[in-house]
């Protein structure tokens, strides 16, 4: 069965305005450290577009199955636009102004993104969510290379005015596409405060309930845990500290990797779809090899110069991106599969806020541990944990994360 015309219109919107939002998530803090030089001031505006996430996402859960979730996400995709539209025409461009608007589009974005997440697996066939996961994958990581790049030459021909305008206006061009999208979605609207304390005891009743789920969801966020700070920290600093690579090196590299994942979900849309699913341990043992190759390169035993290093790590990181598809989607499919659509929006915002919190206890481990022993060693270590959870997983629940899935 083809992905249908609904998924289309989501998937392009999205994309609109996952590019502009790439844009101004570039050029924002150029602006503010051309004008703070304050790397604290860097830090308050990081934290300004994540604390409301983690503090709002579970009410923005049951809002998401309380009231129409296609109204929800082109309502606050057009609210977006209308506010930085504001932001430009009074010029509300001075720090803390735009801290308090960074605030706002936080906010905004935990409603916007517990109803689309909510909607997007009723807009394909169950059987298509792996094919539909990886497009819209290919979509967020065409719009992550090609916005950061857009994102400096717009900052550098126009400033911060011209990078908020066209993300003003993706927003109105995301609500255009997603204002066609055919979705019927009727409940209970609140009445009072505490039918959401009901709602949520609902929704952490039924997680709680499911040893499917439960299996799916505490998977991932080991996995998240371990692979988090890697990712974030220690690939990062192996390249600039240990290896010594130019920022264009480094730049290269994170393309690379994002290559890699483009051609990873193109194959499972195309050829794999739900099949990807019986692939993932071969892929975690995939996985678990390039770390082990990452280890070697950066400890003092491989003897290779800087631009054979570089060379062998761009290959390893298309690999790499492509294998890490093969994990993520199946993962990403079953858990929407497994939830019910009228508990979905409070469901999977619990889980986004335990993923948020997951990543973060690694980041604070790993920086001290990197300070303290070599890159290759802390690396070995984050190798190890991972493997010992992908082991644990595959003598217990082998049959959970690769085998037929339960009906809600």
């Amino acid at each position: 069965m083809s992905l249908n015309r609904n998924f289309w219109l989501f998937a392009v919107g999205r994309f609109v305005s996952q590019l502009g939002w790439a844009v101004q998530d570039v050029a924002l803090p150029l602006y503010v450290l051309d004008k703070t030089h304050s790397g604290g001031m860097m830090t308050l505006f990081i934290l300004a577009e994540m604390v409301p996430v983690l503090i709002i996402m579970p009410i923005a859960g049951v809002v998401g199955d309380r009231y129409n979730r296609k109204r929800l996400m082109v309502g606050f995709d057009l609210i977006r636009g209308v506010l930085l539209f504001t932001v430009i025409a009074f010029g509300f461009l001075g720090i803390y102004q735009l801290l308090v608007v960074q605030l706002a589009m936080g906010t905004m974005s935990a409603f916007f993104g517990a109803a689309t997440n909510a909607m997007f697996p009723d807009l394909v066939e169950p059987d298509e969510l792996e094919r539909a996961n990886s497009i819209a994958g290919s979509s967020n990581i065409l719009a992550r290379l090609v916005g950061p790049a857009l994102g400096g030459f717009i900052y550098a021909m126009g400033g911060i005015r011209l990078a908020i305008l066209i993300n003003a206006v993706s927003f109105f061009g995301s609500g255009l596409f997603e204002i066609l999208i055919e979705y019927e979605w009727k409940t209970r609207e609140l009445e009072s405060f505490s039918q959401v304390v009901e709602d949520l005891k609902e929704g952490f009743a039924f997680f709680r309930s499911s040893r499917y789920l439960t299996t799916l969801m505490f998977f991932a966020l080991f996995m998240v845990a371990l692979g988090q700070p890697f990712g974030a920290v220690v690939m990062p600093y192996a390249f600039r500290e240990v290896l010594k690579f130019s920022s264009y090196q480094f730049g290269l590299l994170e393309s690379t990797f994002m290559a890699g994942a483009l051609i990873g979900n193109g194959i499972i849309a195309a050829k794999v779809g739900r099949k990807a699913g019986k692939y993932l341990f071969h892929a975690l043992l995939f996985d678990g090899a390039m770390i082990l190759i990452f280890a070697w390169v950066v400890s003092p035993y491989s003897g290779l110069s800087r631009d054979v290093a570089f060379f062998l790590l761009a290959g390893v990181n298309i690999l790499w991106g492509a294998i890490e598809a093969f994990i993520n989607v199946p993962l990403n499919s079953k858990i929407q599969r497994a939830i019910p659509s009228e508990l979905r929006g409070r469901v999977m915002s619990a889980m986004i806020v335990l993923m948020n919190l997951s990543g973060p206890l690694g980041l604070v481990l790993i920086g001290p541990l990197l300070d303290r022993f070599p890159t290759w060693g802390v690396t070995l270590a984050l190798w190890t944990g991972m493997g010992v959870v992908v082991a644990y997983y595959w003598i217990r629940y082998s049959a959970v994360l690769v085998g037929e899935e339960e009906t809600p």
